[in-house]
């Protein structure tokens, strides 16, 4: 009894000293949290107070607070009031500007990507390309949202933007502003392969995709034998919105899972039963400009096998901002969480490579089109046909060049084509077999 009684009383020594010591710790870390708040306030009375120039309180305290944010990570940042409303109303699909994605690296503006139709994509600014200076003002010292706050500006007034691209010497590019209306969702048919382009994951999105989609059905009267996803120079968006179009095509399975700072904060998104395309083979088009959510159902469909990648590699974002509103009426933009792909990899500053690398190029005619052929050799025989069928043909032949031209243009697509109707062909002949 005596033995077990100094046993107790040496345990609660233990306790009481773990926890003096504990609580020694807390409030060393309190103290050195509150002489770090203190050095904060006498800089911000010394800058208030003595600076060559008087400067508005809130301009100091939202510098201040842009500042730590943006000492995180690119993405991490913070929207006042004005911020806050132009941000809601971009991710609706409709705003101003120039119509480009942008980050910051290395003190410089980079391009994620330019959105389709916008006045930068019509002016040839590309994903890669670095922003050095807005209107002869060096970007070099500015937050990115005073640089995109720069970029902003009324409609149709002109903006010169100096762009640094690789191979080549820095050269000026004058846009003019311009409401930026985003269609996130297009379609095309080329014969019996249908073509499917995604610019952005606003809230309208998948409702898009699905109408478009059945559209595109119906206009190939049921005959689709493949469907080309085009994700490129797609700079992401809202994240709910690439898991409703990934799942669009998955019957089943994780589709994604974010990872935070806590270990209970880990979520799975799957799919349920229901892919619009009934299991159409696809060829998902990828590139440096394919970003973020895009990149979430690039990933998604190549872990579920359900099609190929082609192009090139991804952006590489592979993190989960959070906007969470605070007092002023603004928000803070927070970084929370990672993103893993089905098999669990992280993109976050890797990207995704294709399954087939094809990066854009050039197509030329080597062809000599002034080669003999038997129409060339003396009394050939002349071609057996009626008026109406050569009308038909000549009509169905410019229509085939016209079609053939465009894609020539794209290189990628044509190849993604390409593959897709070697898989019909192939899946022909195992039927017939």
């Amino acid at each position: 009894m005596f033995k077990n009684k100094k046993l107790f009383i040496k345990i609660l020594l233990v306790l009481k000293f773990n926890l003096i010591s504990l609580s020694s710790l807390l409030f060393a870390n309190q103290q050195d949290v509150y002489k770090q708040l203190n050095l904060f306030g006498e800089v911000y009375e010394r800058v208030r107070s003595e600076y060559v120039e008087q400067i508005k309180d809130k301009d100091l305290i939202e510098a201040a607070i842009n500042g730590m944010l943006q000492s995180l990570d690119p993405h991490s940042s913070y929207l006042n009031a004005e911020s806050f409303e132009e941000m809601k109303v971009q991710t609706k699909g409709e705003f101003g500007g120039l119509g480009i994605e942008v980050t910051m690296e290395n003190g410089l503006v980079k391009v994620v990507s330019p959105i389709d139709e916008t006045p930068a994509a019509k002016a040839g600014i590309l994903s890669g390309d670095y922003i050095s200076h807005i209107d002869e003002e060096a970007v070099m010292g500015l937050s990115l949202s005073e640089a995109v706050d720069k970029m902003r500006g009324a409609v149709n007034t002109p903006i010169i933007i100096t762009v640094i691209r690789e191979g080549k010497e820095p050269f000026d590019v004058k846009i003019v502003r311009d409401i930026i209306k985003i269609t996130s969702v297009k379609t095309k048919a080329y014969n019996d392969i249908g073509y499917l382009r995604i610019t952005s994951f606003t809230q309208k999105t998948y409702k898009n995709l699905v109408k478009q989609f059945s559209i595109l059905e119906k206009e190939m009267s049921g005959n689709m034998k493949g469907l080309v996803l085009d994700l490129r120079n797609n700079p992401g968006g809202l994240l709910d919105q690439a898991i409703s179009v990934s799942d669009a095509f998955l019957n089943r399975g994780e589709i994604v899972s974010t990872r935070g700072r806590e270990t209970n904060a880990e979520q799975r998104f799957n799919a349920v039963k229901g892919d619009i395309t009934k299991g159409v083979p696809i060829v998902i088009l990828i590139n440096g400009g394919s970003a973020s959510a895009s990149e979430i159902v690039a990933g998604a469909l190549q872990d579920h096998k359900r099609g190929i990648l082609m192009g090139t590699s991804t952006f590489g974002k592979g993190s989960v901002q959070t906007i969470i509103p605070v007092s002023s009426k603004g928000a803070i933009r927070l970084t929370t969480a990672r993103y893993f792909t089905p098999s669990g990899k992280s993109i976050q500053a890797k990207g995704i490579d294709p399954d087939i690398y094809v990066p854009q190029s050039k197509l030329e005619v080597i062809e000599n089109n002034n080669s003999r052929k038997e129409a060339n050799l003396r009394g050939h025989l002349d071609e057996e046909k009626s008026d109406a069928n050569t009308n038909k043909s000549n009509s169905n032949k410019n229509e085939e060049q016209k079609t053939e031209v465009k894609l020539k243009e794209d290189y990628q697509l044509n190849r993604a084509i390409d593959l897709l109707k070697s898989l019909s062909v192939y899946d022909n002949l195992k039927k017939a077999s």
